[in-house]
């Protein structure tokens, strides 16, 4: 790392433990002291194993010195790293954080490590942790004398200073999710990284992941409860919405469908579908809501009120989703027939019988019952 400045991220020795402001730390090696010398000398140094060796007996001869201990041992860790010794680069990284440890840069540095060990469970130890370390800066206590505007001015100031770092430590969480391959473990990790990163970028992802989590693991009721979290931090979670319309609606518990409606007309209204500047994100959300709001209204023998939804769901899911478009299909299909109006029903089941999928040969086994009828009706 090249050498530019000692004032880093963490305010040591007092301000650090003294001050129920300080939200993340901060390193400060003064210029012109014997640390500051130290490091000097080392950083002119372009022999690796010397450099390793540099900063070894650096860490010894400061070794009273928090501050120089800290930045020592992640400037070491970081030396290993250039080695290819990602094991003694994260054990370093980790005395660097006894010391300091809510330093974004030393939680950045770490997680990046972690990274190239392939160690998720690491990786989202320092993602959460850098997470929770960046929102805190917006609930620091404001000081005497300091006007509102003032106080606002700098707290957006020192969240846009560490931005790039939080946006790192979020994507380096998000991909730990992604590329986790057991269940169990991934529904932890989200779990973790729901708090640590609110209205996160990849929050519909997330709850994708989620889902299909707790979908192996069978778990519905972990499923009600993550999505609530969620929506207790963000309201408008068009994928926690969605998530509990869905489970609410094939949930055989007495009250569970009036549920699914509740939370479908709220992910319709969150969507917007009709806005000039809906996306194809939200359009597929609105459908695959209006779907889920038709297949309650027929679970509660509102079959009449369903066909409106079911045709605004097959509407918005033709051509942006074909799977999603199937089903809301294969129901107006049903809920037309259910009602003898086979003629509209033929009309949408042979569209949805041309759909590859798992939805194919039950549109088809209802299209021939539909044709059936319509025979005899003739």
């Amino acid at each position: 790392m090249k050498r530019t400045s000692w004032l880093v991220t963490l305010i040591f020795p007092l301000i650090f433990f003294s001050s129920a402001q300080a939200q993340v730390d901060r390193i400060v090696i003064p210029a012109g002291t014997p640390e500051d010398q130290a490091l000097s000398a080392i950083s002119n140094e372009s022999d690796p194993q010397k450099k390793l060796a540099m900063y070894q007996d650096f860490l010894q001869k400061f070794s009273s010195n928090p501050a120089a201990v800290a930045y020592g041992n992640w400037q070491l860790s970081q030396a290993y790293q250039s080695a290819g010794d990602l094991q003694k680069a994260i054990d370093s990284g980790d005395k660097a954080l006894i010391g300091s440890p809510r330093n974004l840069d030393i939680l950045v540095s770490q997680a990046s490590i972690a990274q190239q060990m392939k160690d998720n469970a690491r990786v989202m130890d320092y993602a959460t942790k850098g997470g929770e370390v960046y929102n805190s800066i917006g609930k620091q206590t404001k000081p005497e004398g300091v006007t509102d505007q003032d106080f606002a001015s700098r707290i957006e100031d020192e969240k846009n200073g560490f931005k790039s770092s939080y946006e790192f430590l979020e994507a380096a969480g998000f991909n730990a999710i992604a590329s986790e391959q057991d269940a169990a473990k991934r529904m932890a990790y989200i779990e973790r990284f729901t708090p640590g990163f609110p209205n996160s970028r990849f929050q519909e992802q997330i709850a994708s992941y989620a889902m299909m989590s707790l979908a192996d693991l069978k778990d519905t009721p972990r499923m009600i409860a993550y999505c609530e979290k969620t929506l207790a931090t963000n309201p408008e979670s068009l994928p926690a919405l969605l998530l509990l319309a869905n489970t609410y609606a094939d949930d055989p518990k007495p009250g569970s469908v009036a549920k699914a409606v509740t939370y479908a007309q709220k992910a319709i209204a969150v969507a917007k579908a009709d806005a000039p500047d809906a996306d194809r994100s939200r359009k597929v959300s609105a459908g695959v809501a209006h779907s889920t709001l038709g297949y309650a209204l027929m679970k509660q023998d509102k079959t009449a009120a369903a066909i409106p939804e079911l045709k605004s769901a097959t509407e918005l899911l033709k051509g942006q989703d074909d799977q999603s478009y199937a089903v809301a299909g294969y129901r107006l299909g049903f809920a037309c027939a259910k009602l003898n109006r086979v003629n509209e029903a033929r009309d949408i089941l042979v569209e949805v019988v041309k759909v590859p999928g798992p939805v194919q040969p039950l549109a088809q086994d209802l299209l021939a019952k539909v044709n059936a009828a319509r025979a005899k009706g003739h």
